[in-house]
């Protein structure tokens, strides 16, 4: 049960610094910088879902 937990937590990290790298924090821009996330960059809808998911699991 611990090594799950571990994994999750660790998809977690690794798929948060991967959205971090392309998410701006700015009010006017923040939903075009997630659309750019899940349209523009190789995989990025899969590493979102990955990390919603994940935090799901986690908690």
């Amino acid at each position: 049960f611990g090594s799950l937990l571990g994994l999750c937590l660790m998809i977690q990290i690794i798929t948060g610094l991967f959205l971090a790298m392309h998410y701006t924090a700015d009010t006017t821009t923040a939903f075009s910088s997630v659309t750019h996330i899940c349209r523009d960059v190789n995989y990025g809808w899969l590493i979102r879902y990955m990390h919603a998911n994940g935090a799901s699991m986690f908690f």
